[in-house]
């Protein structure tokens, strides 16, 4: 696998390429309610609601923020307002790239055209695809697909728009969960997994692992 070449290279946006900022920007919400040491725990709740509301039907994804931090702060006892539930979705445009990730994204796209299916909003993405560095061929939102990672529908949306076949693509994420494992059960052999700290690695679901970006340029040959 280490030279191969594919059709296109797909890629999650959110925590691969986007430093994504969810828990911080909770922290940083709910110190004054949460103990410090209960603070892990409340965040790893807050991921794993919004997890959860991603795999019902599509709905906006202000609406999966709201709902994810209004149910994790339901279940902690914690108050909270509808102004600080609408703070994670306004921030999410604000975000910008690992620091890893722009060199390496020029480089590879001199040679292979660049594809993002993100658990987005079309109002939001292209704020955080502009300070990627290097161009995209196409970017994808669940809100075109009406459907979220780790959905095989969202999978089979991007396959379809870009007319090739799952064996064609190089697909790279920092998530097995949002993504490696839905992209092994749809026959996306070529994966790549950028071991940024958010889940441990899962060998069996047959990918290279990456510490960052930069070494993405070499698995593909470049």
């Amino acid at each position: 696998m280490s030279t191969f070449k594919p059709k296109f290279i797909t890629f999650d946006c959110y925590g691969t390429l986007t430093r994504f900022q969810m828990a911080e920007t909770a922290k940083k919400l709910y110190a004054d309610r949460v103990a410090e040491a209960d603070m892990p725990f409340f965040l790893r709740q807050f991921a794993a609601y919004r997890l959860d509301e991603v795999l019902d039907q599509w709905k906006p994804y202000e609406q999966v923020c709201k709902n994810a931090i209004r149910r994790t702060c339901e279940r902690w006892g914690v108050k909270t307002t509808d102004e600080e539930m609408g703070t994670f979705y306004k921030a999410v445009p604000t975000w910008g790239p690992h620091p890893d990730v722009p060199a390496a994204l020029a480089k590879v796209a001199k040679e292979i055209p660049l594809v993002i299916f993100s658990n987005a909003d079309d109002s939001q993405i292209m704020h955080n695809v502009e300070q990627l560095g290097a161009p995209f061929h196409k970017v994808f939102t669940a809100q075109q697909a009406q459907a979220y990672k780790p959905r095989l529908r969202a999978f089979e949306y991007m396959l379809d728009n870009l007319n090739c076949n799952p064996e064609e693509v190089l697909h790279v994420s920092s998530s097995l969960r949002y993504d490696l494992m839905p992209a092994s059960d749809m026959g996306i052999k070529n994966k790549v997994f950028v071991a940024r700290g958010h889940e441990p690695s899962t060998p069996y679901y047959g990918y290279i692992e990456i510490s960052d970006l930069s070494g993405l340029p070499g698995v593909v040959g470049l």
